[in-house]
């Protein structure tokens, strides 16, 4: 095999293939708000979500720590690139006014549908395949203020049934695929080359 060059480089975001969410939160008014982000990972029933500081959404958070996780799958691309330049802080923080502009009702602009959820009272978003309702239980500053980690407790979780292996409790790999974020384009999930040892859901070879 031949040898490989590596370059070392500086690139100014690290988004090196992470799945899109769709974050709902409470506002003070009782209505939604609706952010898309893309750091996201499951430890077990938690979920760690990394924000922005000035975020409304960790506003929100602070103050009422209910929200639903929707998982993104790739045909909403668009309506997740819909969402990108807005904020429901208003008045927008000023390192985000070159960038970003308010946006009141974020379902509307981006062409999605809410839907009540189970056990918060933010809404689950209709179009998400997969959605999970949680509780925020920590959230920790980072990065010299730049940016908040947020501990969630996943309450209940909803999948569409066509994700779902019939009869069971599991996600099938193969009929499910989130929105992945790579330095900032957006990709499905290529075709599956294996799996892991411990996997569930393994299909038998004919």
């Amino acid at each position: 095999m031949p040898p490989r060059t590596h370059l070392v480089i500086r690139p100014s975001i690290l988004y090196f293939g992470t799945p899109v969410v769709l974050l709902t939160t409470e506002n003070a008014d009782g209505t939604c708000n609706l952010a898309p982000i893309s750091s996201a990972w499951a430890l077990g029933r938690h979920i760690v979500l990394g924000l922005g500081s000035e975020s409304h959404t960790v506003r929100n958070l602070a103050e009422r720590p209910e929200l639903v996780i929707n998982v993104a799958s790739p045909d909403l691309w668009e309506h997740v690139e819909r969402l990108a330049p807005l904020t429901g802080a208003d008045p927008v923080p000023e390192a985000k006014r070159p960038v970003y502009r308010h946006e009141r009702d974020k379902f509307t602009a981006a062409g999605l549908t809410p839907a009540a959820s189970d056990l918060v009272r933010p809404a689950r978003v209709a179009e998400c395949a997969l959605q999970l309702e949680a509780r925020a239980r920590a959230l920790t500053p980072g990065g010299a203020g730049l940016f908040v980690t947020v501990e969630c407790e996943v309450l209940r979780v909803h999948a569409a049934e066509r994700i779902v292996v019939p009869g069971t409790q599991y996600i099938d790999p193969a009929a499910w695929s989130p929105l992945i974020y790579n330095f900032r384009h957006y990709h499905a999930l290529a075709p599956e080359i294996g799996h892991g040892f411990r996997s569930e859901t393994a299909r038998t070879a004919v």
